[in-house]
């Protein structure tokens, strides 16, 4: 099952830098973990904004919110989800 999910990251602006650096460190292991498994498809940056647009293909809703609510940066994200299908007039065959 594809996902489309809108992640905006807000980090408290009283949370130390070395903290959030951490932080941030983590969750990038933690995703390209996820993208190395097929589970995090796509990662892109919205310009100008800490968000991200991703896809995740997962095998289940119940997965995907056990994914995203382990990611470290999780407690200070908003998040917007939408599932996705092929549309009639792709022209692929695949999810590429």
């Amino acid at each position: 099952m594809l996902f489309k999910v809108e992640m905006t990251v807000r980090l408290p602006a009283t949370m130390p830098v070395a903290e959030a650096e951490a932080l941030k460190t983590t969750e990038r292991e933690v995703a390209q973990g996820l993208m190395r498994q097929g589970r995090w498809r796509h990662l892109w940056r919205v310009a100008g904004r800490y968000a991200n647009v991703s896809i995740f293909d997962v095998d289940s809703v119940e997965q995907l919110h056990q994914l995203l609510s382990g990611l470290p940066l999780f407690p200070y994200m908003d998040i917007d989800v939408a599932p996705l299908c092929r549309h009639p007039s792709s022209i692929r065959d695949d999810d590429r």
